[in-house]
């Protein structure tokens, strides 16, 4: 019998935090989930990042109501993934914003990573049936928008290729804090199915010169002052390069991925083995990077199929 990928077994249900990391601006998380960002202006409200389905994103709308009763008029969504994206239909948004590379991943691949993450991680999708199809954005941007919120200004920003190569960060300048989604991670693994390894150091130095007072990753705790945002951005970083290094030597030696997977739990195992959904990802990870060693610059798309393919390889 092929085993399972670890998060097909996570059933447990994760504690849910709503915590202000900057005047008005408040950071949803539950324990390596995925997180969702609230920023509130003068007359209404902007959401980054919108759960994966409308019953989780009810989960968020509520905290959102304890707080305010400005409507919600922006959904921003930092890169395509169905984790972030399936649940924006909840926030009754007159505006869903992407960047132009996220809209065009969802029409290439939008639908097999749906199926592919459903497969995966069957907790994250908890009320998938109320999913009415496909997110599509009704604002698309290429490197910057700014967006005013009232008097409050909101940069939308893309910094670089890193967990996707659609990924763009929320910078509220009166605040200094930042909604980087899953650029930064903090105690959770970085997954890196889409990512890539060669450009996400920059990306995260790119961050890292705003000297930002707060950041709301993508998944784990809120991040408030800038020695824990430093922390945090270093964390990452050593993620990212702790898994590709090992993965670069075997795959441009010549070996096998079974081999590069060995590599990896050796290098990454002994930092990461108790950071949320270090299992899950790993054998995402191993696969891109492998990859990514041999020249492939495009993320191949994921499947269902795909999946249990890579699977079969990776226990030899």
């Amino acid at each position: 019998m092929t085993k399972q990928f670890a998060s097909a077994g996570d059933l447990a249900e994760k504690k849910i935090s709503f915590t202000e990391i900057g005047r008005d601006l408040w950071a949803f998380t539950a324990e390596g989930d995925p997180n969702t960002g609230v920023i509130i202006g003068d007359d209404c409200v902007m959401i980054v990042d919108a759960q994966a389905t409308p019953r989780l994103a009810n989960k968020v709308i509520e905290k959102v109501r304890s707080v305010t009763d400005k409507p919600i008029k922006y959904v921003v969504l930092t890169h395509y993934h169905a984790v972030r994206v399936l649940g924006a239909s909840a926030y009754g948004a007159s505006e869903t914003i992407m960047s132009d590379t996220a809209r065009a991943m969802v029409a290439e691949r939008g639908q097999e990573d749906w199926e592919s993450e459903f497969g995966r991680f069957p907790r994250l999708f908890e009320g998938h049936e109320s999913i009415p199809g496909l997110t599509w954005p009704s604002l698309t941007f290429s490197k910057s928008a700014t967006f005013f919120l009232g008097k409050r200004r909101v940069d939308l920003r893309f910094l670089g290729r890193a967990h996707t190569a659609g990924d763009i960060v929320a910078f509220v300048p009166d605040a200094n804090v930042m909604f980087t989604g899953d650029i930064v991670e903090y105690h959770s693994a970085c997954y890196c199915g889409d990512g890539h390894f060669g450009d996400w150091p920059a990306t995260l130095e790119a961050i890292r010169a705003y000297r930002l007072d707060a950041i709301a990753p993508g998944r784990g705790d809120a991040l408030v002052g800038e020695k824990m945002v430093n922390a945090a951005l270093d964390n990452t970083a050593d993620f990212v390069t702790s898994t590709f290094r090992p993965i670069m030597r075997i795959a441009q030696g010549g070996g096998s991925l079974k081999q590069a997977w060995d590599a990896c739990r050796a290098a990454c195992d002994p930092k990461f083995a108790d950071y949320a959904i270090y299992e899950h990802c790993l054998p995402f990870n191993v696969a891109r990077a492998y990859d990514e060693a041999l020249g492939i610059d495009t993320p191949r798309i994921w499947t269902a199929e795909r999946d249990r393919e890579m699977w079969a390889r990776l226990q030899g």
